[in-house]
């Protein structure tokens, strides 16, 4: 991916409250250009439409995000280190993988910079995989930008990383969520596409967002229902 390196951390915060509502629940989001929403409005990224999703289900939400465009996992780990994140999350996100593969970087080499990454995650949701949440890399292989380069093998490549990180994911028990089927719907629908031709538009977002609320509603909900029980 060409390196628009747009900010080193970017910590967000998207405050939702009803009335007397309890505590927001608090959503880490953690990769690189998809989760920091490259040539989209701020409102458009993912993690800002899940939050307002979630305000829609009366669901009090704040979301910090940690990534930056052109990230591979090396600089995304380098990040999290560097930052002061007030742990634990209820919920974390986990987008990586795309900019290794444009920089060459081999599937076993991507397998270890991704175990150690899921394992931070885990810690950053209180060490309970229940709570992290491991969205596929999409296929740029569908934009306009790919088309200069090899989009057959550019498929392939991210197979390969994507079947890595459900497979790990898979092991250390935390949910995956698959996206990039929504993202090969760009090659025939131009929509999904943004300006810069090669990052997804806040409609294709969006169609993430409809995927994740479900899931993510249900991590927050057994929350919810465990405090309950306690008190």
């Amino acid at each position: 991916m060409r390196r628009i390196l747009m900010t080193w951390i970017v910590l967000l915060i998207v405050p939702v409250s009803y009335g007397q509502q309890p505590t927001p629940e608090k959503i880490l989001a953690l990769g690189d250009s998809y989760t920091i929403g490259q040539s989209v409005d701020a409102n458009q990224r993912w993690p800002v439409q899940l939050v307002l999703a979630l305000e829609k289900q009366q669901i009090s939400t704040t979301v910090d995000i940690i990534a930056a465009t052109g990230w591979t996992t090396i600089e995304l780990e380098q990040a999290i280190a560097a930052s002061q994140l007030n742990t634990p999350y209820d919920v974390v996100t986990l987008l990586i993988g795309v900019n290794d593969q444009f920089r060459g970087a081999s599937v076993a080499n991507y397998k270890q910079n991704f175990k150690r990454l899921l394992k931070a995650s885990i810690h950053y949701a209180g060490n309970d995989p229940k709570k992290v949440i491991v969205l596929s890399i999409p296929d740029y292989a569908a934009t306009p930008f790919a088309q200069r380069f090899n989009p057959e093998a550019i498929s392939r490549d991210l197979d390969a990383f994507n079947k890595v990180n459900k497979i790990l994911s898979q092991k250390a028990g935390v949910t995956y969520v698959d996206v990039t089927p929504i993202s090969r719907k760009a090659k025939n629908d131009n929509a999904l596409i943004a300006f810069d031709g090669l990052h997804p538009s806040a409609i294709m977002y969006k169609q993430w967002v409809d995927k994740l609320l479900p899931v993510v509603k249900s991590v927050l909900d057994k929350k919810a229902k465990k405090t309950g029980d306690k008190n």
